[in-house]
């Protein structure tokens, strides 16, 4: 008949040793030497976490992180922990790895995040490993309405590529189609019609290609 051992959970302490409660209480565990300044470090994280509570939209500003190379998606994982929104817009990229179809999420305007902050979450975002610059937006409502229409023409997974400088052509409005209602400028290209959604704040353009029936001149 096989015996076998229950260990309690429990233990007891005495001059810094701690002993496990069970059949062998007398079996001393010792404190890690680096025991307080854990303690201490885990203290600071609970604060700094405590301090930054949810923020309501109304307390938000949008912030634009110029982030360091391939720090995109980390900063996003940060927000998470310390509960501030950010966007990365993201397109679907496809290719072959060791035989198989793979599909990565890539970033749309590379080097850049988005974020809404107040001034506690703006303070932890940019003391961050991962943001090289924060730049302030000054027009918040005119940021917010491209950014919306990038993400939406993201939404409908339309043909989407991203425009190094901004185009010159006509403004114009999407009068049919999954674009209904967006605008944005339009130029030619190869015999196709291009409208350029604009994110004039970090001087880029996300291109879609649109049927040229389906725009009116604004």
């Amino acid at each position: 008949m096989t015996s076998s051992t229950s260990y309690s959970l429990a233990t007891c302490c005495s001059a810094n040793i701690c002993y496990c409660a069970g059949a062998n209480a007398t079996t001393p565990l010792s404190w890690p030497s680096n025991l307080a300044t854990f303690s201490a470090e885990m203290v600071e994280l609970t604060e700094v976490m405590d301090d930054v509570e949810a923020p309501q939209d109304a307390e938000l500003d949008w912030y634009v992180a110029h982030v360091r190379p391939r720090c995109e998606k980390k900063l996003v994982e940060h927000g998470k922990i310390y509960n501030f929104p950010t966007t990365l817009p993201t397109y679907s990229s496809t290719k072959k790895y060791r035989g198989k179809v793979v599909t990565f999420q890539k970033p749309l305007f590379p080097g850049y995040v988005f974020l809404r902050l107040n001034c506690k979450t703006r303070q932890v975002a940019v003391q961050s490993n991962y943001v090289a610059n924060m730049l302030e937006v000054p027009d918040q409502e005119e940021f917010k309405e491209q950014l919306n229409d990038i993400l939406f023409a993201l939404d409908q997974q339309v043909e989407i590529r991203v425009e190094p400088t901004i185009g010159v052509g006509n403004r114009v409005i999407v009068r049919s189609g999954p674009l209904q209602g967006q605008e944005g400028w339009v130029e030619e290209r190869f015999g196709m019609t291009t409208i350029l959604l604009r994110l004039d704040f970090i001087g880029q353009a996300a291109a879609v290609k649109v049927e040229a029936d389906t725009l009116e001149l604004i």
